[in-house]
């Protein structure tokens, strides 16, 4: 296994340095497409705790402005919400 891939599976863990790392040997080696792939996910995990956050309190708002932000899965929720 690469460090590449010892460090990808430590991320998909939920080891925090171990994605850290990811970003700086993909900056270090001039990877943007790597790049965006972790900001991708960072942006993926982001939309799915505040969407968790908004339909535990059943905040119709916050779940509006989520799924207006682009992330689907809070326009989901707020249908299910609104049924």
């Amino acid at each position: 296994m690469t460090d590449w891939d010892t460090l990808r599976a430590l991320a998909d863990e939920g080891n925090e340095k171990a994605l850290d790392r990811l970003a700086e040997l993909a900056d270090e080696r001039d990877d943007t497409a790597a790049l965006n792939e972790l900001l991708d996910e960072g942006c993926q995990r982001a939309g799915e705790h505040l969407t968790r956050r908004a339909a535990a309190a059943k905040d119709l708002l916050e779940l509006q402005r989520i799924r207006d932000a682009g992330y689907d899965e809070a326009g989901e929720i707020l249908d299910q919400l609104l049924t």
